[in-house]
């Protein structure tokens, strides 16, 4: 059964990847495997959530600004940023600040 992500008590905060993918895999399955590995040894890291239809929606959430950062200067993946043209035909990141969360 998949749940969504248990994350602290804010603030902490959520990077929202939303893209439109290109056509053909390009190494993008495996890639984005190896992201998430990566990613979920960084220091701050909390979680990561994800859907795909027509647009995809990537959720990943850190205890810090600096987190954040230091993820997106880790080699690997500023190798992979390097190759999303090859992706995505759009995509935005946005960073934001988590003030509440609830639910059941």
């Amino acid at each position: 059964m998949v749940s969504p992500v248990q994350t602290p008590q804010p603030p902490y905060f959520a990077v929202i990847f939303t893209s439109i993918r290109a056509d053909g895999d390009n190494g993008y399955g495996e890639t984005a495997k190896q992201m998430l590995e990566l990613a979920s040894g960084q220091p701050g890291f909390l979680g990561f959530e994800s859907a795909r239809q027509e647009i995809g929606i990537s959720v990943s959430y850190w205890a810090s600004q600096e987190a954040i950062t230091a993820w997106k200067e880790n080699i690997s993946h500023r190798h992979a940023q390097g190759r999303a043209k090859d992706w995505y035909r759009a995509f935005r990141v946005r960073v934001c600040r988590v003030e509440r969360d609830y639910g059941f």
